[in-house]
């Protein structure tokens, strides 16, 4: 198939982007989930926590007015890098290469409010290792 590459990119990131079309069982769902409301009191808060904290540890991140997630620039270049050393802290987030936005990673607001706040001292440790092991660290 010619251009096949860049149709595989583009499926890639449709997948990624929540844009994908509902499989079966979801489709089955659907009648139930429109009822549902979504709570944004409660995502504002969890971003407010998380802009806030993060900002004090040092990460530069902009504060979206709507939105599931957060997108704080990565300390490091290689943003796979530090989402490896977030994960050996058990946070768990999306480099942001993988979204086309390399240098960034993203943080999702719809982790509970736990943890939410386990993960708060655990950026800290990882954004303070990094320092210590790369001290005059420049952003690319």
């Amino acid at each position: 198939m010619p251009g096949r590459e860049r149709m595989r990119s583009t499926i890639f990131l449709s997948q990624c982007s929540g844009y994908a079309f509902p499989d079966a069982v979801l489709q089955r769902a659907l009648p139930d989930l429109e009822p549902l409301c979504i709570d944004l009191v409660q995502l504002q808060r969890r971003r407010d926590l998380l802009t806030d904290g993060l900002r004090q540890m040092g990460y530069e991140l902009h504060v979206p007015d709507g939105a599931w997630y957060l997108l704080p620039r990565s300390p490091l270049p290689d943003d796979a890098a530090f989402a490896e050393t977030l994960a050996a802290e058990n946070v768990f987030v999306m480099p942001g290469h993988i979204l086309k936005l390399p240098g960034y990673f993203r943080i999702s607001l719809t982790a509970s409010d736990e943890m939410i706040e386990r993960s708060l001292p655990r950026f800290a440790a990882a954004i303070e290792g990094v320092q210590a092991e790369t001290p005059g660290l420049q952003r690319s």
